[in-house]
C-alpha cells in the first residue's frame, strides 16, 4: 500500500457551497473563502493561507485552526501529521507559533509573579473561580523557587458576559493587580474598578489557540500542558520541552 506524505486526520463538521471563479489560491479566491467562512459560521478569520496538504488552506480564527478546500466548499477540523518527518504534527506547529507570537504580544498586559531566580517563564490561562487555578496559585512560592516566573493571562471560562469576566477587569484594572488576584483567588470579593485593559483580548487569544479550560499553561517554547501541575512535575516538563 502506497502512503501518502501527510496525512489529514480530521472529519469535515460543515460542508457550504461557495463559487468561485478566480483561481484557487489568488488574492480574491482567499478574500471569497474568507468572507464566506465569516458570514456562514460567524467566526472572525484573522489568517487564511496555503495549509501543509495541496489543496487545503489552512485558516486562523477567532475560535481555533481550521482547514478547507481551496474552493471553500468543505470546513474540516483536524490535526495534520507529517509521516516523512516522523508523525510530525503540523497543526500543533503552527498553534505553537501562535502561542508563542500571542504571548509577547500581551506580555504588557499580564500579571506576572517572577521568580527572583528566574530561569523560565511560564504564561498561564486563568480563571479567579476555577479551583485548580487557586491551588496553582496557593503553590507559587514554590514555582518561584524553582526558578519559574508565572505571567497570568485572563480567561474567564463563563464568557464576556459574566461576573467572572467583570471581576476579572477589576482584579487587571485595580491599584495592584498583583493584590487584587490573590484576595480573588482566596475568595475575597473583588472591589469594583474600571480601566482600559485586555481582557476581552486574551480570552479571544486563548480561544484561537484552542484552550478551552482552566489553567492551561503555555511553556517557554509554545508548547502546552492544560491542566494542574504540581511545581516539580511543572519543572519537569518544562526541561523536557526544552
Amino acid at each position: 500500500m502506497k502512503y501518502r506524505a501527510l496525512f489529514v486526520a480530521a472529519f469535515a463538521f460543515l460542508s457550504v457551497s461557495l463559487s468561485v471563479s478566480a483561481a484557487s489560491g489568488s488574492s480574491q479566491n482567499l478574500d471569497s473563502v474568507k468572507q464566506k467562512i465569516q458570514m456562514s459560521l460567524g467566526m472572525q478569520v484573522t489568517s487564511i493561507g496555503d495549509a501543509p496538504v495541496p489543496g487545503l488552506l489552512q485558516v486562523q480564527t477567532d475560535k481555533g485552526l481550521f482547514y478547507t478546500s481551496e474552493d471553500g466548499k468543505y470546513f474540516l477540523q483536524a490535526r495534520i501529521f507529517n509521516l516523512d518527518e516522523g508523525m510530525r504534527n503540523e497543526t500543533e506547529t503552527t498553534l505553537t507559533k501562535m502561542r508563542v507570537d500571542g504571548v509577547e504580544h500581551f506580555k504588557n498586559s499580564v500579571i506576572e509573579y517572577k521568580a527572583d531566580k528566574e530561569k523560565y517563564v511560564v504564561n498561564v490561562f486563568t480563571d479567579i473561580t476555577c479551583g485548580y487555578c487557586r491551588k496553582l496559585h496557593n503553590q507559587m512560592d514554590e514555582y518561584n523557587d524553582l526558578g519559574i516566573t508565572v505571567r497570568y493571562l485572563a480567561f474567564p471560562r463563563a464568557g464576556l458576559n459574566s461576573k467572572p469576566y467583570q471581576d476579572m477587569v477589576s482584579v487587571w484594572c485595580s491599584a495592584n493587580p498583583q493584590k487584587a488576584l490573590n484576595e480573588a483567588k482566596g475568595g475575597e470579593n473583588v472591589a469594583k474598578a474600571s480601566c482600559s485593559n485586555q481582557v476581552a483580548e486574551q480570552y479571544n487569544f486563548g480561544q484561537s489557540v484552542g484552550v478551552n479550560g482552566t489553567p492551561n499553561i503555555i511553556l517557554p517554547n509554545g508548547s502546552v500542558v492544560p491542566g494542574y501541575q504540581p511545581p516539580m512535575q511543572l519543572l519537569q516538563a518544562i526541561q523536557d520541552a526544552s
